[in-house]
């Protein structure tokens, strides 16, 4: 009788007759133990997914770099399949190698560094601003200098044709070159102008970075100093600045990072004078069909990627180098700027001005406008948003919101995206659920690896991998290029990092004891799931959907390999209409861009009751 009423996950298995009965009966056993208790099996199912989705792609590219591919017989000298060199000879040694690498890596890492200077420079000081100081208006800043990183990074390329375009690369010219004022070719395109626009995209990034290190900095240390007779520079260099080490090196190594995998302002405004970074020659390779290199190129792209988060993690274990003593007696004392208050204001404010009104003002005015620059009444038009035949781009030759291209890339990209999002969300919290339930287990631990490996693998780099891997039939898994579920697939696991890291987060914070109830009520496994786990951090899983349904939304540099004429999305229309030389409709298409990623920001801090600058501006 008592051991009728043995629970199954509990129960210890009959005496059968025989060794045949004994070896069923502790089968019986531990499948009942698996379908009250399955975490083990989740996790080893989920790490041979994410194993499959995460390093197959890259072991395929690491092996079309070193076959000989099909209609490379001849260069090659050697049957296709066969091992070899060639391609790596081609990268990096042969005439075209300057072309193909050497040029691309030198402008990236100049880019890289132009780009983490500005940002650091223009983050750095509007954070010590909102954080350290009475400037006017802190909280309103602390929400409006971070717009900048909701909006495409290409925004800020197209508002910069719109205003610095000459008459060297075609098509219509900017507002400056219509007024009669030149603009050089080094000020229109290249170099310089990827520099500021990514610059001004990605100091939002830095800004909240240093603005949280800020924060935690006990001001009492900088108050010791002062009363011991230490000056405002002796404090800052010895104190200040030693503490937000940890802080600046992150920031510098995640923004060189974030380069590498830039795809959208670099092609805007690099084609028109043939400025290549490593993203456009990987593009390059894409398109004219050279697979070998393709995957040259992206291995040095993943490999490069790679290094840097891990110098970014090993400078991360060096934090606690300087953690200084805080809890009731830390304090966090902002000072008084007095006459200056104002002029600070000022400054973060043309900030603003910089990052968010002039690229969105410029695009609107650019969509309304037959020629640039020319504010005439019989110079304003709808047309480009509602005109009903324009001549122009192919398969396009009516306004944005007239016919159905607009919303079937808008559909397209919100069924994709909130696809994509939606199973990013749902396995992150699995993968949390395991890693935490797992204690230190080599599942755990393995899972929690693999789920953050996408994150050191630069956007442009994986969509190559991917497309190396599903551009063929591979065994029972069928060519996927061109396809929903591939774009649904790349978007999911390229965001799952962040699902993963919130779904750890909230798992770790929620004990045992609930579960333990329900199952000692006879709940299974998928009850306990939806009726417990997931209504209790619906926080956390609505943070992992949304999120990456926001990046996905203006996510670019992943898809722009993958899509087809079936699968447009709103970010590729918008480059499409870039290369049609059809910049209004282009511009217009950016500014829908910009709206429904903002929109879908707001609403999510609303439901969410988050903040993206949350910690900033008291």
């Amino acid at each position: 009788m008592a051991a009728a009423t043995r629970s199954p996950a509990t129960a210890q298995p009959e005496a059968d007759d025989g060794p045949a009965g004994t070896r069923l009966s502790r089968l019986r056993y531990r499948l009942s133990v698996l379908r009250h208790e399955p975490t083990h099996l989740l996790g080893v199912l989920l790490v041979a997914v994410l194993l499959y989705l995460v390093l197959a792609p890259l072991i395929a590219v690491l092996s079309d770099s070193t076959r000989v591919q099909y209609g490379d017989e001849g260069q090659a000298r050697q049957r296709p399949g066969s091992v070899t060199s060639y391609y790596f000879w081609r990268v990096f040694r042969s005439p075209v190698a300057r072309l193909l690498f050497w040029e691309p890596l030198l402008h990236t890492v100049v880019v890289a560094i132009g780009v983490t200077v500005v940002a650091v420079v223009l983050g750095g000081s509007m954070a010590w601003l909102l954080t350290r100081t009475d400037v006017a208006g802190r909280k309103w800043l602390s929400t409006a200098l971070v717009v900048p990183y909701m909006l495409p990074s290409w925004t800020f390329a197209l508002a910069w044709l719109a205003l610095f375009k000459n008459d060297s690369s075609g098509g219509q010219i900017g507002i400056l070159e219509s007024w009669g004022v030149h603009t050089p070719d080094w000020l229109a395109y290249g170099q310089v102008p990827i520099i500021l626009c990514l610059g001004l995209h990605y100091y939002p990034f830095v800004l909240l970075l240093f603005g949280n290190a800020l924060r935690r900095i006990d001001s009492q240390l900088e108050d010791s100093a002062r009363i011991l007779g230490a000056g405002r520079r002796t404090v800052a260099a010895r104190i200040t600045l030693p503490l937000m080490l940890p802080s600046l090196s992150s920031s510098v190594l995640l923004v060189f990072g974030r380069i590498l995998g830039t795809f959208g302002t670099p092609y805007i405004l690099g084609l028109p004078v043939d400025y290549s970074l490593l993203s456009t020659s990987l593009f390059r390779a894409v398109n004219s069909h050279q697979r070998g290199v393709t995957a040259v190129l992206t291995a040095v792209i993943v490999v490069i990627g790679v290094l840097v988060i891990l110098v970014d993690t090993r400078l991360a274990r060096e934090q606690k180098r300087f953690i200084t003593v805080g809890g009731k007696g830390a304090m966090d004392r902002v000072s008084a700027l007095g006459r200056w208050r104002r002029p600070a204001f000022g400054a973060a404010l043309a900030v603003f001005t910089a990052g968010v009104v002039v690229p969105v003002a410029t695009l609107a005015l650019s969509t309304v406008s037959k020629t640039p620059g020319v504010f005439r009444a019989d110079n304003f038009t709808l047309k480009y948003w509602i005109g009903a035949h324009l001549p122009g781009a192919p398969g396009f030759p009516h306004g944005v919101l007239r016919g159905s291209t607009l919303y079937e890339a808008a559909w397209n990209s919100l069924r994709i995206v909130g696809l994509a999002a939606l199973i990013c969300g749902v396995v992150g919290l699995l993968v949390g659920y395991v890693v935490v339930r797992a204690g230190g287990s080599r599942i755990g631990s393995l899972l929690r690896q693999i789920s953050f490996l996408p994150y050191m693998v630069p956007g442009i780099a994986f969509a190559a991998a991917f497309l190396s891997l599903f551009a063929v039939r591979r065994g029972p898994v069928p060519a996927l290029y061109g396809s929903v579920s591939l774009l649904v697939i790349v978007l999911a696991v390229t965001h799952l990092p962040y699902a993963s890291r919130s779904g750890i987060s909230a798992m770790t914070q929620l004990g045992r004891e609930p579960e333990e109830a329900a199952q000692v009520s006879g709940a299974g496994w998928f009850t306990r799931l939806r009726k417990i786990i997931i209504p209790i951090q619906r926080g956390a899983l609505t943070t992992g959907v949304i999120l990456p349904f926001i990046s996905g939304l203006k996510e670019l540099s992943i898809v722009i390999m993958l899509t087809t004429t079936g699968t447009q999305l709103l970010t590729t229309l918008s480059i499409n209409l870039v290369d049609y030389a059809y910049d209004q409709m282009a511009n217009a298409v950016v500014l829908v861009i910009a709206l429904v990623s903002f929109l879908a920001t707001y609403l999510t801090q609303r439901l969410t009751k988050t903040n993206l600058s949350s910690g900033l501006g008291g």
